[in-house]
């Protein structure tokens, strides 16, 4: 039993040392070690303002914010009245996810001022960040109550169809002949098929 435990524990030990030398060789040859993901999602910018802009800046985030809001909130009043179920859920979904968004965004503009005031630059760059973010999810999500009810996000203005008809098409379908000019005829009964 002792001998099985030993060789198996040595099989194992050779298996890693080959799968290590495989990737150092493969390394060795020129070929990249796999790159490890960039876990900022590509929303990571140099913060140039002021601790005194970033309060007010965010004081226009949250002031737009509110404006999405209502908009969203009338716009789910509405649907409660026409009775549309489907508009309804959509919405309300949108305005409990701005809800929160608009929360979280409050509370971190507190740590903001909190940070202004203790003048913590780093911590106010990285609260404002967070609230940039939240502006931006907020707008995301305003993006998206408007397609609840049915209006896309850069639509402006009301639309409109049109189409001519070319007079040189032959809309009389009586004329119409088969190809070859014969006459179409059903195919053969199966006999196999019917039981």
């Amino acid at each position: 039993m002792r001998r099985q435990r030993i060789l198996g524990f040595t099989a194992v030990a050779a298996f890693a040392l080959l799968i290590g030398h495989g990737i150092a060789a493969a390394q060795a040859q020129g070929q990249a070690a796999p790159q490890v993901p960039d876990a900022t999602a590509g929303i990571t910018r140099q913060v140039n303002l002021s601790p005194q802009d970033q309060l007010t800046q965010s004081d226009a985030f949250l002031s737009r914010m509110d404006g999405s809001r209502t908009v969203v909130r009338q716009a789910l009043e509405k649907a409660r009245i026409a009775r549309d179920v489907v508009k309804t859920l959509c919405l309300n979904d949108k305005m409990n996810q701005l809800d929160v968004a608009i929360r979280s965004a409050r509370e971190r503009r507190e740590s903001l001022s909190a940070a202004v005031q203790r003048n913590d630059i780093d911590l106010s760059n990285h609260e404002f960040t967070i609230l940039s973010v939240l502006k931006q999810r907020a707008d995301q999500l305003s993006a998206e109550a408007n397609q609840c009810i049915g209006q896309e996000a850069g639509f402006v203005g009301e639309s409109a169809v049109s189409f001519t008809v070319d007079p040189g098409i032959v809309d009389d379908t009586s004329v119409f002949q088969p190809p070859g000019g014969g006459v179409i005829v059903d195919p053969p009964n199966c006999t196999s098929c019917v039981k």
